[in-house]
């Protein structure tokens, strides 16, 4: 039986029934309104606006530039086009980890300005006190740790984390501080698969891995990775299901020679 016809509506609680039936919980990046539509109406149960469109829709090399504004207003657009996905916002780099108040009022502001359902911020216990007043707020909140790519600096590389006893003991430690804050699901990027096996089956709450292995409650990519937009870009934990930039270069070059030699438009496409 396929899950879409199980929840008309995706919300926090449906996945943690999802998690209860053991129903695996499918999750895609997205940040405009044409996507959200598409894998809206294809049945993804989450849509995360990724602070990745710093990567991926402005160009940076890391996601730290892209600001509070830039996430609402690629937030915006995403819930424009869905009807039953849940939509979660990542709270980007400096509006949340300075203080629980900023958090909040970061928090507010993603709610209120776009219309969806949870947002999402990384780390473990040095976030915890903004994590309880954004759930005390009402606002529900996935956490997200491991690799987090917002600290890329203080660890200096996009290796595995938590390969280390102390790291998975610390670990082990915020996931289950993430949950007792509140927190409604965690993303696990780039650990070990026998770990997140583990953490997952420690919580009540849903786990969505990035390079996790498949014991996670979830999975979640990013999309322009999935489709082969980004060419270049093949880490190990990543399937491809399209080659979209090869795609879409061969229909570019293609109606740029028929612009050329007058192919196009022809007597049928004009008026």
């Amino acid at each position: 039986m396929s899950q879409h016809k199980e929840f008309k509506k995706i919300t926090t609680h449906s996945l943690r029934q999802m998690k209860e039936q053991g129903l695996k919980i499918s999750m895609l990046t997205a940040y405009d309104f044409s996507f959200a539509k598409i894998f809206d109406q294809s049945g993804i149960d989450v849509i995360l606006v990724g602070d990745s469109a710093a990567n991926v829709m402005a160009g940076h090399e890391t996601t730290l530039p892209i600001t509070l504004d830039q996430m609402i207003y690629h937030a915006q657009c995403v819930v424009r086009g869905i009807d039953r996905a849940l939509v979660v916002v990542d709270l980007p780099f400096g509006s949340y980890q300075s203080n629980p108040s900023l958090a909040l009022s970061s928090a507010i502001r993603v709610m209120k300005e776009t219309g969806a359902h949870a947002i999402k911020l990384e780390g473990g216990e040095e976030v915890i006190d903004s994590v309880t007043a954004i759930v005390k707020a009402g606002i529900p909140v996935m956490g997200h740790l491991g690799l987090t790519p917002q600290s890329i600096y203080q660890f200096g590389s996009y290796a595995v984390r938590a390969n280390t006893k102390e790291e998975a003991l610390q670990l082990k430690k915020n996931i289950r501080l993430l949950e007792n804050s509140g927190c409604f699901a965690i993303v696990l990027e780039k650990i070990p698969a026998k770990l997140a096996k583990e953490v997952t089956e420690l919580i009540n709450i849903p786990t969505i891995g990035i390079g996790a292995g498949k014991d996670c409650d979830g999975q979640v990519l990013v999309m322009h990775d999935m489709l082969g937009i980004n060419a270049e870009f093949k880490p190990r934990f990543l399937r491809q299901y399209l080659q979209l930039n090869g795609m879409i270069t061969s229909a570019v070059k293609e109606y740029i020679n028929d612009v050329k030699e007058s192919r196009f438009p022809s007597e049928k496409e004009s008026y």
